[in-house]
């Protein structure tokens, strides 16, 4: 038994052998070119999917800022709305004469014949 394994293989010489190997050949560098090509390929799309994720991300940030901002800009609208009520309604009370003459006894001290400004103080929350 030892002598059949020992036994030397000779490789058979044929066109048809020589046409297989070359096949063979052919085929493993086309299997390498292709998985070469592949590994680029996935390489390069897993670049772009990257950098599209972090485009994404850096966008959703961007977009919340502004969503924030926009929040603050609608309030101190809404404010300067309100502060340009007050305006107008004031407007149009220093158009009446009444109103006028209140003011001006009231901010300037200022009195009609015959009135005497009494200063009261403030009164303050807490009665000792």
């Amino acid at each position: 038994m030892d002598s059949l394994r020992k036994k030397k293989v000779a490789k058979i010489e044929s066109d048809y052998v020589l046409q297989r190997e070359q096949q063979e050949h052919t085929y493993v560098k086309k299997r390498r070119g292709l998985i070469r090509r592949l590994t680029f390929y996935g390489i390069c799309a897993a670049i772009i999917s990257v950098l599209t994720v972090i485009t994404l991300i850096s966008q959703a940030g961007a977009l919340e800022k502004k969503t924030a901002e926009m929040e603050q800009v609608k309030s101190k609208l809404a404010q300067l709305k309100k502060a340009e009520n007050v305006l107008k309604e004031e407007i149009v009370k220093l158009e009446d004469d009444e109103y006028i003459a209140k003011l001006a006894r009231k901010e300037y001290f200022l009195s009609e014949k015959g009135e005497i400004i009494f200063n009261l103080p403030e009164k303050e929350d807490d009665s000792d």
